[in-house]
């Protein structure tokens, strides 16, 4: 989009773009989402930005009234493969709180001086920036759902220093901490949870979402002790257990229906309803961002179904469900035993390599087991399962969100007996790749770049069996 077509969206209030670019007005030094409800700036007073972190730079403070650090992510970081694409998915996993520029560079293979070179040239912001916005989100969110002091949130969200924490607040909201706190919007479920309950989150995405579609994944594919699906469709829950670098999660996530608006048949985008329990409240970041891959949050659909309507097969299945996802995972390797080994499998291997959860929550019992756990339990035996456990425990191959989707690929198809059917839902599901196309499938060129959804549509309408 040019600048002139961007000002337009912002005039129209369009929530499409929500997450994909930024405004902000040079007189109120304000910077908003798209959809801001405020009377529309001026063209001339109007800067436009890619990232919440590059308008945070330009000394630009976060709109109280549209809340543009609660927007979806990037559809455009989160489809890219290139190295822009996948330091975004790390920077936003918390590998920058977690290792610094310098690890998220070696998981990059470049050097820490071409990423800051290559994010400032295209984001407007280094990693340390768009990682400083992604904590200040955080500490946002810790602060206006829990109890816990102001120290411990600052520590909580990655701040090296109570100091550091409270000149952020301060830039970014206009705020002090215990401000935030006291903003906390009433009446939305948002504020200060009891001591126990967990963090509520929104977990916001755009456009249409056929939620149904994928509760219904959810549930056939469950591993009994670390996954489950409860009540009766349309007011589902899907809860989990989370395996994190410095804890351990419990989440549940509420299935949540939108219907269009009247008169329109447009869908504004909305929110899943998400409640965390956390041993360590510094994994709130990487574990939202893990839900969102794994409900494919981040995806645009008006771009997918505007693609894939142009079809005469797909036209009749995008028009019965608009907004279709293509669910990914929370963790490549509880993926590619389930795909190997099936459910049922799968939750064997769980209930002996699994760890036992200090605090089982009904039926989930056990985190799934660490790569080096099944590769030591399979001992040498060349099966797909135990060369594929081998090869995540000691780095030759990497299914992370930053990973290089075509070394990947052929690390997988390298390994001694595996299926090139469970190399393709893996390509899908672990790495988000939104253009697999599984063997044996008739898949045109013309459905590129969204194969991935096409051959989704397909599953859910029966005309594949999965």
């Amino acid at each position: 989009m040019d600048e002139d077509s961007r000002y337009e969206a912002v005039r129209s209030r369009d929530g499409r773009f929500d997450g994909a670019f930024f405004f902000a007005v040079e007189t109120t030094g304000i910077y908003c989402r798209p959809s801001c409800p405020a009377v529309t700036p001026k063209r001339r007073n109007v800067r436009f930005f890619p990232t919440a972190a590059a308008a945070q730079r330009s000394g630009f403070r976060a709109c109280r009234r549209c809340r543009p650090d609660a927007v979806p992510g990037s559809a455009e970081w989160n489809v890219r493969a290139d190295v822009v694409g996948r330091a975004m998915r790390l920077i936003a996993d918390g590998v920058v709180d977690r290792e610094g520029v310098a690890g998220l560079a070696a998981r990059l293979g470049y050097s820490a001086r071409q990423v800051q070179r290559q994010l400032t040239a295209e984001l407007g912001a280094g990693p340390v920036a768009l990682a400083r916005a992604q904590r200040a989100h955080t500490a946002r969110v810790l602060l206006q759902t829990t109890e816990l002091p102001v120290t411990e949130i600052a520590f909580a969200a990655g701040f090296a220093s109570v100091r550091q924490f409270n000149d952020t607040v301060r830039e970014v909201y206009a705020a002090t901490p215990t401000e935030v706190r006291a903003a906390a919007p009433r009446g939305s479920g948002a504020r200060r949870a009891a001591a126990g309950t967990g963090i509520p989150l929104r977990l916001a995405h755009r456009g249409p979402y056929q939620a149904a579609a994928v509760f219904d994944q959810l549930a056939r594919e469950a591993v009994a002790g670390v996954e489950e699906v409860t009540g009766r469709p349309g007011a589902r829950t899907y809860r989990r257990t989370l395996r994190l670098p410095y804890g351990t999660g419990i989440a549940a996530v509420a299935e949540r229906t939108r219907t269009p608006r009247p008169g329109t048949g447009t869908h504004p985008g909305g929110w899943l309803d998400a409640r965390v329990h956390l041993t360590d409240p510094r994994d709130l970041t990487t574990a939202v961002q893990r839900l969102r891959r794994l409900f494919d949050l981040d995806a645009d659909p008006y771009a997918v179904d505007e693609r894939l309507a142009a079809d005469p097969r797909l036209a009749p299945l995008v028009a019965a469900r608009p907004g279709l996802r293509a669910p990914g995972a929370v963790d490549p390797l509880e993926v590619a035993v389930r795909a190997l080994a099936g459910p049922a499998g799968a939750a064997r291997l769980v209930q002996r390599h699994g760890k036992t959860l200090d605090a089982p929550s009904g039926t989930l019992t056990h985190l799934f087991p660490e790569p080096a756990a099944l590769a030591e339990a399979a001992g040498g035996t060349g099966a797909p399962l135990a060369a594929l456990a081998a090869a995540l425990a000691d780095g030759a191959l990497r299914l992370d969100p930053g990973a290089d989707r075509d070394d990947a690929r052929r690390a997988l198809l390298a390994l001694p007996g595996m299926d090139p059917d469970a190399a393709a839902v893996l390509g899908a599901r672990a790495l988000g790749d939104p253009d697999v196309a599984p063997p044996g499938v008739q898949v045109p060129d013309a459905w590129r770049p969204w194969r991935t959804y096409a051959v989704q549509h397909l599953y859910v309408a029966g005309e594949l069996k999965r």
